[in-house]
């Protein structure tokens, strides 16, 4: 965790930042300025992300990818210019992420997350993964958790999007806007006039792991109860975490039809494990989860890149501990999943 520091913005620095240090105060830009963030997968939301962070004045940003642009890239992929098709795409991404924000030191890692050990990823203060399997999330998070560091994870197919959240043992401030009873008048003994004070408010959230939030048992009253709610939000993300895993691959485009009843099978298989509602997960949801819309990775990248905010400046109550948009609904909304 970054903890409150001696560094000094210089003169260039606090311009630059002068409206985010009026929003969440001098000393919460202070701690962005100390922190190092990983981002792991520069897909749309990975750009999306590492935009948002970059511009916010962290001290460093580190792009992680392995894999080599592609054209299906470009649709929501504005970090790496066309002519950079085929390389890897941490690095096509370099030159348009250094000049968002000269202030922020961006570097790149080319190597895959299996070939990087966890002492890598603990050199940061916060990471944030995407595109990866489920095995490799849960390496990380514990990674992460063994000393301290602060974990998020997220992806976006098609339309549809989530968030995970672990900030081990959060501790943060948030601003309280109370109601105080005044006198009218020296001479009054009424109180019915009433003016408000904005008080700080020290609090703290304890997180759960990644692998509790995923192995949440649905057959608990207090989960199954939310069933009534109707939204399938967390078994989509099952759904395709699930496919990832099995064919090493997001569904494709180019293979609509075959991809969409394996997602299809896989949903079946999942409602009757976890005896879901008939319907529950029904197929318009899971048939626009092909690629990622431009649209939904800037929402879900400006959801994620707040949240990193929040949780190195440790400033207002951060998301605990998952965020899904549902485009059917085309409503966001964090849900508490683990504990």
């Amino acid at each position: 965790m970054v903890e409150n520091n001696e560094m000094e913005l210089s003169e260039a620095e606090a311009e630059q930042y002068d409206r985010q240090i009026r929003l969440w105060g001098l000393e919460s830009q202070k701690r962005l300025r100390a922190s190092k963030v990983l981002v792991i997968g520069l897909s749309g939301l990975g750009a999306e992300i590492a935009k948002n962070t970059i511009l916010s004045g962290v001290k460093s940003v580190c792009l992680q990818d392995n894999e080599k642009l592609r054209e299906t890239d470009q649709y929501s992929q504005f970090l790496a210019p066309p002519d950079k098709l085929g390389t890897n795409r941490a690095e096509a991404s370099l030159a348009r992420a250094k000049a968002l924000n000269p202030m922020v030191e961006v570097t790149t890692e080319t190597k895959g997350v299996d070939e990087l050990p966890d002492s890598f990823f603990t050199e940061f203060d916060i990471v944030c993964a995407t595109g990866l399997k489920q095995e490799q999330l849960e390496r990380i998070n514990n990674a992460c958790r063994d000393c301290n560091k602060k974990f998020l994870c997220g992806d976006v197919w098609g339309m549809f999007g989530y968030m995970f959240s672990d900030l081990v043992d959060h501790e943060y401030s948030e601003e309280i806007v109370q109601h105080k009873a005044v006198k009218r008048g020296a001479e009054d003994d009424e109180k019915n006039a009433r003016e408000t004070v904005t008080i700080n408010v020290k609090r703290r959230a304890i997180y759960v792991p990644l692998q509790n939030a995923l192995s949440a048992d649905w057959f608990k009253p207090e989960l199954r109860s939310r069933l009534r709610r109707g939204d399938p939000s967390y078994f989509v993300m099952k759904i395709l975490l699930r496919f990832r895993d099995e064919y090493n691959r997001n569904p494709d485009p180019a293979k609509r039809k075959a991809d969409t009843e394996i997602i299809f099978r896989m949903r079946d298989e999942l409602v009757k494990e976890l005896n879901l509602p008939a319907g529950f997960v029904s197929d318009a949801i899971l048939t626009d989860v092909f690629g990622i819309v431009s649209g939904a990775a800037a929402v879900m990248g400006g959801v994620i890149g707040q949240e990193i905010v929040k949780a190195v400046s440790q400033r207002e109550p951060p998301h605990n501990n998952m965020f899904f948009f549902n485009p059917v609904k085309c409503v966001g909304f964090v849900e508490l999943y683990g504990q």
